[in-house]
């Protein structure tokens, strides 16, 4: 069957990240590595009652076929909430529901991407939209992104030279390295793609996990009309509803629903409909300032821990929101081999090799702090740290 099989399918690996969670099965590990919210916040009495009550009001609607575009309750209270806690003014028209921000991705490379098309992507980068576009043989141009946003010297020298389709940015605590661009970091971004046929995706799916700081102007509100959004329920709810969103001005959005619509027809309606209930009748403020609470009590103890345990020449970001922070290998050492040595002590992470879209080894990592507690991330940290030394 070899022969059968797509160039398309062929060139694309498998998820770096979904490979090592087969190796953290063990309960004996010490996970560090997925990209897990942290399921003690999973809210089930809210979701249970929410599934009750749209069963009993709505049982037979609910169980049908939908729209495309998604559930119009659902789309309003996004629009909403951007208007509150962002200020833009968000049509309803303008919203998509989608399986996961994820497949809002997919659908961006099938509407925008062929093969060869200029994408420019952050270095280190987010692995899953890596491997979603890499489908669609792009040709990709990494930017790299420090403490405070993209390089900006790197992305004019990208678009003089090429005409890129898409900038995809993580600007709010990325994925992988938990950094946020700074305000003069977006007006720089948003000036160098003015005027030009370049969409900025702008995927935020920690946006709301702040711990400290202030949040930070959108690409939405400097550069609008090159400007799609990409959100999730993923880390704020649940990630089992599989319900994200995706943000596009009326001409693209006509594409975007020709691609929803060959894709799936429409994302699971009840899952849809389930979840505007629980939104109606619970203050998800408030239990979102839960996870924050402890997800940022989470991220201080393994800056402390790292402090601690980790050897001179060892750096790390320290974000203000999110899930993951970066950790920085002095020059020479393998991120790979480290997870190897690691593995031996029961802790496990992400090396930062999958971020990267033309390295074969780094001496980079991810770790993620969301999913353990303190006491844990303190002896895993603690583990890793005499790996380190030991490598060293």
């Amino acid at each position: 069957m070899e022969n059968a099989f797509s160039d398309r399918i062929t060139d694309v690996p498998k998820s770096f990240i979904r490979e090592i969670l087969k190796v953290t099965i063990d309960s004996s590990i010490i996970s560090f590595a997925g990209g897990l919210p942290n399921r003690t916040f999973f809210p089930v009495k809210g979701l249970q009652q929410a599934a009750h009550d749209v069963f009993e009001e709505a049982g037979n609607e609910i169980l049908q076929y939908s729209n495309s575009e998604g559930y119009l309750g659902l789309r309003q209270f996004i629009a909403d909430r951007y208007r509150t806690q962002q200020g833009l003014e968000i049509p309803v028209e303008d919203i998509l529901i989608t399986t996961g921000s994820q497949q809002g991705l997919d659908l961006l490379g099938k509407t925008f991407l062929n093969e060869g098309d200029d994408l420019i992507i952050e270095e280190p980068g987010y692995l899953g939209a890596i491997q979603a576009f890499a489908m669609y043989r792009p040709r990709f141009h990494p930017v790299p992104v420090f403490e405070g946003g993209m390089d900006i010297d790197k992305l004019a020298q990208v678009l003089r030279e090429r005409q890129p389709k898409l900038l995809y940015t993580v600007t709010n605590f990325q994925n992988p390295s938990g950094i946020s661009y700074s305000d003069d970091n977006r007006r720089a971004v948003a000036e160098l793609v003015q005027g030009r046929s370049c969409l900025i995706i702008q995927d935020d799916p920690y946006g709301d996990l702040r711990f400290s700081g202030t949040p930070k102007v959108s690409f939405k509100r400097l550069l609008s009309a090159n400007t799609v959004l990409l959100g999730s329920f993923s880390k704020t709810v649940a990630p089992a509803l599989r319900l994200g969103w995706l943000v596009a001005p009326p001409p693209i959005m006509d594409k975007l629903v020709i691609a929803k619509q060959a894709a799936d027809l429409h994302t699971d309606y009840l899952a849809q409909r389930i979840l505007y209930r629980f939104l109606c009748d619970n203050d998800i403020d408030a239990h979102i300032a839960t996870i924050i609470r402890q997800y940022g009590k989470q991220k201080e103890a393994m800056i402390s821990a790292i402090k601690d345990s980790f050897p001179a020449g060892v750096q790390s970001t320290n974000p203000e929101g999110g899930m993951f922070l970066w950790v920085t290998l002095p020059e020479g050492i393998s991120s790979m081999a480290l997870f190897e040595a690691a593995i031996k002590k029961k802790v496990a992470f992400v090396p930062g090799t999958p971020f990267y879209v033309d390295r074969k080894d780094s001496n980079t990592l991810r770790l993620n702090f969301s999913c353990s507690d303190e006491p844990t991330i303190v002896e895993g940290i603690k583990r890793l740290g005499q790996s380190i030394k030991e490598l060293l």
